[in-house]
């Protein structure tokens, strides 16, 4: 497969890395071309990773290419993705996919008309602890989920938002709910199932941004089971933590950007020492990462299967996007299924808009 990365800043690297590696792991893919608005940047990347194409015009390459990686600020998501999928093309998309369920939609229905497939990064899904953690939960080995926390708790100071895109609506499509935090609770999301409803607050407490940068939320799960999530770029000690307590036991992950299963603690209820040889570690297993999703992701790709992260499952945990800001801004609990096309937080998080008035020098 031919592969072409759009958007060469920071995070492209981490794909490049990850595309170099799959042929060691069975999968025939190679990155022919890099493709940026910036000529230079896209020159600087392609001999970095040794990429034998670079350009400005991703028109010019797109009948050239079998998967596009989308490493670009998100407000282009949608439509590059689009155009994409119209061409055949399969679309591996950096988070957040889009803007707004509204944007996703649009994907969704190109997909629907396409031979090729739509699928976001949210490699936290990918490590050992976290696929073992879902097995041991779908046999019903630890009983029922019941209790759960999930906290992204991050610090970006000043000097972060003075990238333009950065801290807007318009162009990032939120604060910390949209852009950071959404690893972690996608993972919550990926452990507990479908969420059922959702009564948050957001706040602009610090920063000199459009968007929040803190939001806190207590989650309700169609199994009944109950979670509390928060959102930080304030906290200056950073930590990604997961609790998920169940009947049998409590498993915790605690690490930052990415987790091996060393990051992992797994404590037995009171008496059920039965289950404790259930977790073990997998010295051999890759740790959570873009290579870890891109390996699976491929070979269904190459299989003609839909990939291990639909377009589906994206919307799921965009959708607890949008009921966040909806409930922190309106004051209502939000049920799964509520925003539909038509209402404001379908088509931009920001909604009715924020209690916090928008910056002048920052378009809401």
């Amino acid at each position: 497969m031919r592969v072409t990365i759009l958007g060469t800043g920071a995070i492209a690297g981490a794909h490049a890395r990850a595309i170099a590696d799959l042929p060691a792991h069975g999968v025939d893919a190679t990155l022919v071309h890099a493709v940026d608005i910036d000529v230079a940047r896209a020159e600087a990347f392609a001999t970095e990773h040794g990429v034998p194409g670079h350009g400005t015009s991703l028109e010019d390459v797109l009948g050239e290419t079998d998967v596009l990686h989308v490493c670009t600020p998100p407000g282009v998501h949608a439509d590059v993705a689009v155009a994409a999928l119209k061409a055949g093309v399969h679309v591996v998309v950096e988070k957040p996919a889009t803007l707004s369920l509204a944007e996703l939609d649009r994907i969704a229905e190109a997909e629907a008309a396409s031979t090729a497939s739509f699928t976001q990064v949210v490699q936290h899904r990918f490590g050992h602890g976290a696929r073992q953690l879902r097995r041991l939960l779908d046999d019903g080995a630890l009983g029922r989920p019941l209790v759960a926390t999930c906290d992204t708790m991050w610090f970006r100071g000043p000097a972060y938002f003075e990238v333009p895109w950065r801290g807007r609506w318009d162009t990032e499509g939120g604060g910390p709910t949209m852009g950071h935090g959404i690893h972690q609770f996608d993972l919550l999301l990926a452990t507990l199932g479908p969420w059922s409803e959702v009564t948050a607050m957001a706040g602009r407490l610090a920063r000199h941004v459009d968007t929040e940068d803190v939001s806190m939320a207590i989650v309700r799960f169609a199994n009944g089971a109950m979670a509390t999530i928060a959102n930080s770029l304030l906290s200056p000690r950073e930590t990604s933590e997961l609790r998920f307590d169940t009947e049998a036991a409590t498993v915790e992950l605690s690490h930052l950007y990415g987790y091996s299963d060393a990051d992992w603690t797994f404590t037995p209820a009171a008496g059920r020492d039965d289950v404790a040889q259930l977790w073990q570690a997998d010295p051999g297993a890759l740790p959570s990462g873009h290579l870890a999703q891109f390996v699976p992701t491929y070979r269904a790709f190459a299989a003609g299967e839909a990939p291990p992260v639909t377009v589906a499952d994206t919307r799921g945990t965009l959708e607890l996007v949008a009921a966040i800001y909806r409930s922190s801004f309106t004051g209502a609990v939000v049920r799964a299924g509520e925003i539909a096309p038509g209402d404001p937080f379908h088509a931009s998080m920001r909604g009715t808009g924020p209690s916090w008035p928008p910056l002048k020098s920052v378009p809401a």
